[in-house]
């Protein structure tokens, strides 16, 4: 058991064009080398993307692709008696969402499109149908757990 103090979670403040805080915090995830200015402008655009190319509104989109993308159980690796098993963990509700943000920027960054805008905008419509890498990546890390599903009982 830590001695330290726990850490205080800060409050974000939502996005200054959706007032969105879920957009707040893609952005600050989306962000190299502290350039906020750069990461806004390249969401807002992949946004504007998102709602040319379909009829719903694009940060419903956008929101039904991070809850199509958070992940419900993952796997962590426990040392038992000189075995390392892997053991499935149900995941925090902010730990999913911070997974998913994590999936769907790394993904949309190994797109092949032209510019970021447009990788992130194709990124966020497949994963709001339940496809693209983010998902996938989701279903994988979720058969993994049921692989392991009888290590259960090693939880920590």
């Amino acid at each position: 058991m830590s001695r330290r103090k726990k850490a205080i979670k800060r409050k974000l403040l939502p996005d200054p064009k959706y007032h969105n805080v879920l957009a707040a915090r893609f952005v600050n995830s989306l962000m190299k080398q502290g350039k906020k200015s750069v990461a806004e402008r390249i969401f807002y655009d992949s946004i504007e993307m998102v709602a040319d190319r379909s009829d719903q509104d694009a940060i419903e989109i956008f929101q039904k692709a991070l809850e199509n993308a958070k992940p419900i159980v993952m796997v962590k690796s426990r040392r038992v008696g000189g075995q390392t098993y892997q053991i499935p963990v149900e995941v925090r509700p902010d730990e999913r969402t911070a997974r998913s943000i994590r999936w769907l920027i790394s993904h949309a960054r190994s797109r092949s499109e032209r510019t970021m805008a447009e990788r992130l905008a194709n990124e966020f419509i497949a994963a709001s149908k339940g496809e693209g890498g983010a998902v996938r990546q989701k279903e994988e890390v979720h058969r993994m757990a049921e692989a392991n599903k009888a290590f259960a009982h090693y939880r920590f």
